[in-house]
């Protein structure tokens, strides 16, 4: 009989199975490394109780039972969302530290705010996208303007002397206006407020002409009366109201797409299997009936994708913003 040790090619063959031994065995220990018995920390630069945090209390818990590990959410209010920004910068590139995030959080506060020391394209991980909030522009039912033809027409005619509101300085909100303003060569004047309640009261009161909303907000007072509905701020009609025809259907705005869009990210430096295992749950929680429902309820137009999409929205963003950030702040000022 022929022995192992008088066989070059079974000793090679046997050499081979026996230094793979060890190798294979480290396999499922490294694969449950992550994210093993650690929560995972899903920070929010809001108050809860707000759309934000909304949206990440929705995924949090199916996340953490495909995961099979707690996925804790941390609110971290303050500067714009940008303090909870800086934290998951300065943490540790494990998967365990996560930031659900717009692009106010992302790119916006950070081009207008000189105190933001991270950078959205530099600074973060893009994971993938949850989905999109549209904006809608309303005019005041006391100002006559039942479309937007008869606001580029005012505006022009009247050198500037019409107004529009938002609910910040270097929101997404306020971007939407300057980038109305660059495309239709208008001077249409910003009126910064810190929320959309007062600016609802002040539109339905006639105390304002313009201003821009979140769709979801804006609905109820759209059907209501209490504001005339003048254009969607994405370049589709929006699902959640779909008899409002986009700002850029218009020539004189042609291009035009703005939206707040929420999107999963980590620090930067991420272990890209982690990324991919993370991108992976994400993209399966979206398609889940009720996460889907839940979210298009709340006016989020749910997406999912690749992190490399994401990654690409952060770049335009910065590109889009940089073109109207030196209009916005000297109107501003």
């Amino acid at each position: 009989m022929t022995s192992i040790h008088r066989s070059p090619s079974l000793r090679r063959a046997f050499l081979a199975a026996a230094c793979a031994l060890p190798f294979a065995a480290a396999l499922p220990a490294q694969a449950q490394a992550w994210p093993g018995k650690r929560p995972i920390t899903l920070v929010v630069g809001f108050p809860a109780g707000g759309s934000a945090d909304m949206i990440a209390r929705t995924i949090a818990e199916p996340m953490a039972k495909k995961l099979g590990t707690p996925v804790v959410i941390e609110n971290i209010s303050g500067a714009a969302g940008t303090i909870a920004g800086q934290k998951v910068v300065n943490a540790a590139p494990d998967g365990h530290t996560l930031f659900m995030a717009s692009g106010s959080e992302i790119v916006i506060a950070g081009l207008f705010n000189p105190a933001v020391k991270y950078q959205g394209e530099r600074d973060f991980t893009a994971i993938g996208t949850i989905g999109d909030v549209p904006l809608v522009l309303v005019a005041s039912p006391a100002s006559g303007l039942k479309n937007l033809q008869d606001v580029l027409n005012r505006a022009k005619k009247d050198g500037g002397g019409l107004s529009y509101a938002s609910s910040g300085v270097g929101t997404v909100l306020h971007v939407a206006g300057e980038l109305l303003n660059q495309k239709a060569g208008t001077q249409i004047t910003h009126v910064p407020y810190r929320g959309a309640a007062q600016m609802a009261v002040d539109i339905g009161g006639g105390n304002l002409e313009l201003a821009f909303f979140m769709t979801p907000t804006a609905i109820p007072h759209i059907e209501s009366g209490k504001m005339v509905a003048l254009g969607v701020t994405t370049a589709g009609r929006s699902r959640a109201a779909p008899q409002i025809a986009p700002l850029g259907d218009t020539p004189a705005l042609k291009g035009f797409d703005v939206s707040l869009w929420n999107g999963l990210f980590g620090p930067a430096k991420m272990p890209p299997a982690v990324v991919a295992r993370l991108n992976q749950v994400l993209n399966e929680v979206l398609r889940e009936p009720e996460v889907w429902q839940k979210l298009q309820k709340a006016g989020v137009e749910t997406q999912g994708g690749t992190p490399q999409a994401l990654s690409q929205r952060v770049r335009d963003e910065v590109v889009r913003v940089k073109a109207v950030a030196p209009t916005t702040m000297k109107s501003s000022s």
